[in-house]
């Protein structure tokens, strides 16, 4: 049922964009486009070039990225944007689900929240390859820049890093915790506290002063081989029963990560609880600063293409979503911890492969997502690219290091952080800043833009609308957890 219901929402929110894609009545798109500090108003529309489909003039296949996009063919693509969203957030989720219910039939409407967000999360992210497609622009802030103004570009580009620095903080919360639990499955006795520090000192902080980062990207790919084997390992222990009243591992974990399975079922997500799990899913389905870089290194990146890899990515990213979130709060109800591996015993042998295999991924991505937040914060600053030496870059990796750590040794509760940071800038970056651009884009095209196009500022500018409505209610809910 939520298959067939995750599937019919994609289908029709991307299929909103249809018309748009169709070529005759596409007759009205950007051909010309100042490179140099462009502005709302020295944005050039023109009749004759068509990037949503016909013949493509040259002008059109250099929007559409190149000689028909980049070179990411449609398998690869699906597995590197599944891999992109698929994070660390997911392990919280189960702890989004106990913010307001502790009975297993609670993870119904949990799932359904889940689709619904994940879907209006694929719409925004297919809209800003449009954009790209409508623009030019190569990032998120340059497609402000081409649509809004540059003189505000400032705004999304804060919160694009402001946003990494989140993920980063997070990256450390559950290595500390991870790591830990490693130890004392071996039988050592080492803090959170312990266990970050000495991590960050002897293994992150020369993987993220390291000037060559490629040779890491291959590891990330063992956070989706992880993350599946997690899914199913928690699947596992659902099922058999170990960790229930008189299983085999319930004795084995602290009182307060038993399961705590009580009354407060389905009905129950219509407490204002429930936006602690809608804001913490607008941090777990961020990767919308990376969309333009997507559709521009898609391979022959029609709409359609686009539109259907991006339908796929999201669908797949559901799934995973929904089954790691109700089985981690189908098996512990109201005690699911905000990093839902917490809850499982260290001589929870099953378990303990799904900790290293989590552990070893993180460790060799975490400088990838370091890399980001540090070049964002020099870009923020306006440091030149020339000026940006060793020795600058290594005193600013010594900054930004030792802040997150000092903030992750303070804060515990890694479903505070994703619900907080999906709550405020989750919500801009995936609903409002898309909308607002779009609508610029559409402005800007004056009396050539189609109806189709308008109708579709006005979906746009709801969602906009529904996620600052999310986002205030779900920062009030998050900080009261504190």
């Amino acid at each position: 049922i939520i298959m067939k219901f995750t599937s019919s929402a994609l289908v029709l929110l991307l299929s909103i964009s249809a018309p748009i894609t169709d070529a005759r009545r596409a007759t009205n798109s950007l051909a010309s486009i100042p490179r140099g500090g462009a502005t709302k108003q020295s944005v050039a529309f023109h009749k004759d070039a068509r990037v949503w489909g016909g013949d493509a003039s040259t002008t059109a296949k250099e929007v559409r990225g190149g000689d028909g996009g980049g070179t990411s063919t449609m398998t690869s693509h699906l597995f590197n944007m599944v891999k992109a969203i698929v994070g660390v957030g997911v392990l919280s989720l189960p702890a989004g689900i106990a913010a307001f219910g502790d009975a297993p039939s609670a993870s119904i409407p949990a799932a359904i929240l889940i689709a619904s967000i994940g879907s209006i999360a694929a719409y925004n992210f297919s809209l800003l390859g449009r954009l790209c497609a409508m623009t030019g622009a190569t990032s998120y802030k340059s497609a402000w820049e081409e649509t809004v103004g540059a003189s505000t570009a400032w705004i999304p580009g804060s919160s694009c890093v402001i946003k990494t620095f989140f993920a980063v903080l997070a990256y450390s919360m559950v290595l500390g915790d991870t790591f830990s639990a490693l130890f004392e499955t071996f039988g050592f006795n080492v803090s959170r506290e312990k266990a970050l520090i000495g991590l960050t000192v002897t293994v992150l902080m020369p993987l993220c002063k390291l000037k060559d980062l490629s040779s890491l990207a291959p590891f990330s790919l063992v956070g989706i081989a992880g993350m599946l084997y997690t899914a199913l390992a928690m699947a596992v222990r659902f099922f058999d029963g170990s960790y229930a009243e008189g299983g085999k591992l319930a004795a084995d974990v602290a009182e307060s990560l038993r399961p705590a399975l009580g009354t407060k079922g389905a009905s129950a997500v219509f407490s204002s609880n429930a936006f602690i799990l809608i804001c913490m899913l607008s941090t777990a389905y961020m990767a919308h600063f990376n969309a333009p870089k997507f559709y521009l290194e898609l391979e022959n990146n029609t709409i359609a293409r686009w539109n259907t890899c991006v339908a796929t990515s999201f669908s797949i990213s559901i799934l995973f979503f929904i089954g790691i979130a109700a089985m981690g709060f189908s098996t512990f109800g109201g005690a699911s911890n905000g990093l839902i591996l917490n809850n499982y015993s260290t001589k929870d042998s099953l378990m303990g492969f799904s900790r290293v295999a989590v552990a070893f991924a993180l460790v060799f991505t975490y400088p990838l997502a370091f890399v980001g937040c540090r070049d964002g914060t020099l870009e923020m600053m306006q440091v030149p690219k020339e000026e940006r030496t060793d020795a600058k870059l290594n005193n600013l990796t010594y900054i930004i290091l030792a802040s997150v750590t000092a903030v992750a040794m303070k804060i515990t509760d890694l479903s505070f952080i994703m619900s907080f940071g999906g709550a405020t800038l989750g919500n801009a970056l995936i609903y409002v800043y898309p909308a607002i651009m779009f609508r610029s884009a559409v402005k800007n095209l004056g009396d050539d833009a189609t109806a189709a196009q308008k109708l579709e500022v006005k979906l746009a500018m709801a969602f906009a609308a529904l996620g600052i409505g999310m986002g205030a209610i779900g920062t009030k809910m998050a900080l009261g957890k504190l």
